[in-house]
């Protein structure tokens, strides 16, 4: 099992899968890294975006980091137990780095433009279409994520997958809010 990897190296993999956005791009780099090493960068990440909402107080900023890394846990492990219900091969560990290569980068990025297009009057006018741009972005990633990882046919099988994940977690992630909240 592969893991233990630094900071420099995961985002050479992001690097390497959003400007390849391939399946094969993740093919390359799932077995790279594990559930501790896409923690970490999605920790990483959730403490950049954080950042943002430091305004709101410290106590903000530690409950959206615990909330973010918890909840991207629980997507992943739907998704892992899912995939392997519908006739998937892939690991956990493939499937949380494969997830948080492209997940981490873009949660930073699509803060820093929310950021950009706050602090002027006309760009947050433009913010629900970043928001709705971040979650049609997002869902394409996973989508290859989850058949590189899984080993899943494309289509109806990866779909699958992912919407009946999306659905689960999002109950999953509503009572993770309720009890931190």
């Amino acid at each position: 099992m592969a893991g233990n990897l630094s900071i420099s190296t995961m985002l050479q993999h992001s690097r390497a899968v959003l400007t390849e956005r391939s399946v094969d791009a993740f093919n390359r780099y799932e077995a790279e890294g594990n559930l501790r090493d896409a923690m970490l960068y999605v920790g990483l990440g959730a403490v950049l975006t954080g950042l943002f909402g430091l305004a709101q107080g410290p106590v903000f900023f530690l409950t959206n980091i615990i909330t973010t890394v918890l909840g991207f846990v629980v997507f992943v492990i739907i998704v892992h137990w899912l995939g392997t219900r519908r006739g998937g091969t892939g690991t956990l560990d493939e499937v949380a780095y494969s997830f948080a290569l492209f997940w981490a980068p873009l949660a930073v990025l699509f803060a820093v433009a929310t950021l950009l297009l706050v602090i002027t009057i006309v760009g947050i006018l433009l913010v629900p279409l970043l928001g709705i741009a971040a979650i049609v972005v997002n869902i394409w990633f996973a989508y290859m994520a989850t058949q590189a990882s899984l080993n899943l046919q494309p289509g109806g099988q990866t779909w699958g997958v992912l919407i009946l994940a999306g659905i689960a977690s999002f109950f999953a992630n509503a009572l993770l809010a309720a009890i931190f909240a």
